[in-house]
């Protein structure tokens, strides 16, 4: 499995960001991607997980109403839309594919060990 993801960048508070995550090489049709996010000095988090077939998708509560995860058949990437961004929302985003599984419980998803395929990570950086 290969994933890529880009779309970082610099932005203002209450401004908004769109990463993508390119994947491929999967060997399961059952599996699950997720965002996690890695601020200097903390450890990396779970953001947004969503499942193989886009019908399930979870938020961890600091980006509910403002995140959106979603799926791109055709061109095969997962994307996060990211509106109202704070200074809070820094970090390094990952992209990363886990066993479908992963999405079963609510601690197993957002459980960085459960996934085991991460993209190299894109800068987000809000300015206050």
């Amino acid at each position: 499995v290969q994933l890529q993801a880009c779309g970082g960048g610099l932005v203002q508070a209450g401004g908004s960001l769109r990463l993508s995550c390119a994947a491929s090489g999967f060997t399961s049709d059952y599996y699950a991607i997720g965002w996690f996010r890695q601020a200097p000095g903390k450890e990396r988090e779970g953001v947004s997980c969503i499942s193989s077939s886009g019908a399930y998708t979870y938020y961890t509560d600091s980006v509910k109403g403002r995140f959106t995860i979603s799926r791109d058949n055709a061109k095969n990437t997962v994307e996060l839309q990211m509106n109202s961004l704070n200074p809070e929302d820094t970090g390094v985003y990952y992209c990363a594919v886990g066993p479908g599984s992963t999405l079963l419980s609510t601690r197993g998803r957002w459980r960085v060990a459960n996934y085991g395929y991460w993209g190299q990570g894109t800068q987000v950086t809000v300015s206050s």
